[in-house]
């Protein structure tokens, strides 16, 4: 097959019927944890049904988070899945990926500024090694959900009382392991 030129940057994937998704970039079959290590990298996909040429990229993206959740280390909590659900057919149901999105956005703004402040937490403690390795965890789950998404800049001022917020929260729990 002739390598397709990605239009935007946005690589192509076809998805045949036998569930096999063909890279057109790199002319080269791939898995669903490809799919995942491109999504963390930042690097941006659209995957098509290879007959009808229909976007499925939602479809496949759910796929892989249903994948992750089953490996054992589960991100979403199951209240949190009962309300998406209750959600559905809701009036309000159109507004919810707006608002998840942008609260996601946020999420992401705030990530290195937090993740700065934890780290001056924990320096020079015995927790400072579990810190960096929780962070590196952090890291990944976040770039599954939501990579490299560009957002507005938020607040400095709101940033940094939520930084202060959470920090006093963990020394608090610091303090209580001590």
């Amino acid at each position: 097959m002739k390598k397709q030129p990605a239009a935007d940057g946005i690589v192509i994937i076809k998805k045949y019927a036998n569930r096999r998704l063909y890279n057109t970039e790199t002319s080269s079959y791939i898995t669903l944890d490809h799919l995942a290590t491109m999504t963390r990298e930042g690097r941006d996909f659209k995957v098509v049904d290879a007959k009808t040429d229909e976007d499925i990229t939602h479809n496949v993206l759910t796929q892989i988070i249903m994948e992750e959740e089953s490996r054992g280390e589960t991100m979403m909590p199951v209240n949190f899945l009962r309300q998406l659900i209750s959600m559905y057919g809701d009036s309000m149901q159109t507004m919810v990926p707006g608002y998840l999105e942008a609260s996601m956005d946020s999420f992401r703004r705030n990530h290195d500024q937090f993740k700065s402040a934890v780290e001056g937490a924990f320096a020079n403690s015995p927790f400072a090694d579990l810190a960096k390795r929780n962070l590196a965890m952090f890291d990944v789950a976040t770039q599954a959900i939501n990579p490299a998404t560009p957002a507005p800049a938020a607040s400095k001022d709101d940033e940094i009382a939520a930084l202060r917020t959470e920090l006093a929260k963990l020394q608090e729990k610091v303090e209580k392991l001590g």
